[in-house]
């Protein structure tokens, strides 16, 4: 089971209860059993369903080591629920399933659920393709699984398409067209889609998430709105935690060196704070991860591995400037706390039967991820986010400056082309992105191919067309490219007659002057 888990894409959570009661099926042990007198074979009992399910659970790593026992036991329970097991009399549908010697055996009908006929999210990403006022479209690149060398390639490869900033002159300053706000938070969007595109290595975020999520308000209010620590600080004092609430959490985080709360003490005291803090975020009516990031979250699940433990940093902290900023801060302050309360030796027990880190993990899990409709993985999947979270919070909170400078540098390209290109040559020049509808195999391949040589084509007109380049850097310039595109360079200078015409008023010699013989003097002598 850990060496294939499903995939990235949506309803990962659905194919994950797929893979696990099909392994739980085909792997767990059945022998014979007596009881009340009689034998019974190919059955279990429930205390050696949770042994076996426990281990498998915590070795998986979509789950991890984080995996309680009574997890496990509420497990067993959404399979007798859902029909995966029934008892020894073939009943099922109830929730009494303890960890004790009753018997359950597995029926004969499969447990698999079908996912979804429809997505809306498909349907919400074909309108929104649709629109024709977006200044974006993705060509080739949403049809692909992108790698990381390759995205830096592209960049650099604009990079140095970009023209001189030198030779600007004050005439085309002034006439350069104003860049709308709307376009602004498109190009926002769309960076944010293809660094997360190419994080989580998934050919398309159509169905994982809806590009109207993304609101570049939050984002850029997440990125520039911050304490010195981090913390994201709102204007509305409405939204934020109560103060009562914030009193509570630091005390809890700095016990027992910063305890402000105005009554004394007592013995128990700070399991009384712990539960009023626990109690105010289970109360709230949304997950701080909020249900409309579900899919994209529990996609990220795969990448919480040690040798990519990166990689997942990278992806949280763009998928954490989502969320709205009331959100970002609480999620942010009870990840702080939480740390330290796990790390704190000085911090008394709060909970009799289970440890610090697990209590913390198995309190707040549900208030952090969780599904709108009740999926059956919902709290082993978020443990499992929760206990990362907790564990890498000051780097996923950090703010990735190299979206700041990617939306800086393609709105100054954007304005430098506008001076320089008529409108229908920037729309061929720019790259553009939006989502697009599957594709064959065979059509991507044609695709791939056809773009990957116009823009290759297109670095060689700039190459041509670069005033600034003295004859011999481009001469120089355009040699390697022959040598590294021979096609290429041939179809755009087919004979030799013209290539020399790019060079023909630019002479490189100068005329060698005319030798004049000294002229013969004939003898006078006789």
């Amino acid at each position: 089971m850990a060496s294939r888990p499903p995939g990235p894409g949506p309803y990962r959570a659905t194919k994950l209860w797929n893979e696990i009661t099909k392994y739980f099926r085909a792997g767990m042990p059945l022998r014979k059993h007596r009881q009340h007198f009689r034998k019974h074979g190919s059955c279990f009992t429930a205390a050696e369903a949770v042994d076996w399910l426990h281990e498998v659970l915590r070795s998986n790593s979509n789950f991890g080591p984080e995996v309680t026992r009574q997890q496990t036991v509420q497990l067993l329970r959404k399979f007798l629920k859902n029909h995966v097991i029934e008892d020894i009399k073939g009943r099922w549908g109830s929730e009494n399933l303890e960890d004790n010697g009753v018997l359950y055996r597995f029926p004969s009908t499969s447990p698999v659920k079908p996912l979804p006929s429809s997505c809306p999210l498909k349907e919400n990403s074909e309108n929104f393709s649709r629109d024709k006022e977006k200044p974006f479209k993705l060509t080739h690149l949403s049809r692909r699984t992108f790698k990381k060398h390759e995205l830096l390639q592209a960049l650099d490869n604009l990079e140095k398409a970009k023209p001189d900033k030198r030779e600007e002159n004050k005439e085309e300053t002034l006439h350069r067209k104003e860049i709308s706000e709307e376009y602004v938070q498109e190009t926002w969007r769309n960076i944010i889609l293809i660094h997360l595109q190419t994080i989580l290595g998934l050919p398309s975020l159509e169905e994982v998430l809806q590009p109207t999520h993304i609101v570049p308000e939050y984002v850029i209010y997440n990125m520039t709105n911050t304490s010195k620590h981090g913390v994201v600080i709102l204007q509305d004092k409405s939204e934020d935690l109560p103060h009562w609430v914030l009193s509570a959490m630091k005390c809890l985080a700095y016990w027992p060196r910063n305890n402000d709360m105005s009554q004394a003490t007592y013995s128990g005291f700070e399991r009384d704070v712990f539960r009023t803090v626990a109690d105010y975020f289970l109360s709230l009516p949304e997950p701080l991860l909020t249900f409309e990031y579900y899919e994209l979250f529990v996609n990220i699940l795969d990448l919480l591995q040690p040798h990519l433990e990166r990689i997942a940093v990278e992806a949280l902290q763009i998928c954490c400037l989502l969320l709205p900023p009331p959100n970002r801060r609480k999620l942010q302050l009870l990840m702080r706390m939480i740390s330290r309360i796990s790390e704190n030796v000085d911090m008394p027990r709060l909970h009799d039967a289970m440890g610090t880190r697990s209590l913390m993990i198995q309190t707040f899990s549900r208030c952090v991820l969780c599904c709108a409709e009740e999926v059956d993985l919902d709290e082993l999947l978020s443990t499992r986010l929760v206990s990362f979270l907790m564990d890498h919070q000051q780097e996923i909170f950090k703010v990735p400056t190299y979206l700041q400078v990617a939306v800086r540098d393609h709105i100054e390209y954007v304005k430098m082309a506008q001076c320089k290109y008529a409108e229908e040559e920037i729309c061929a020049i720019l790259p553009t992105y939006s989502y697009c509808k599957q594709i064959t195999p065979q059509e991507f391949e044609e695709q791939k191919v056809s773009t990957s040589q116009a823009a290759v084509a297109e670095l060689l007109e700039n190459i041509i067309k670069d005033k600034n380049l003295s004859v011999k850097e481009k001469k120089k310039k355009l040699k390697q490219f022959q040598k590294e595109y021979p096609l290429i360079y041939q179809n755009r200078f087919p004979t030799t007659e013209t290539e020399a015409m790019l060079f023909e008023n630019k002479p490189t010699i100068k005329p060698p002057m005319l030798s004049l013989r000294k002229p013969r003097f004939h003898s006078l002598r006789y």
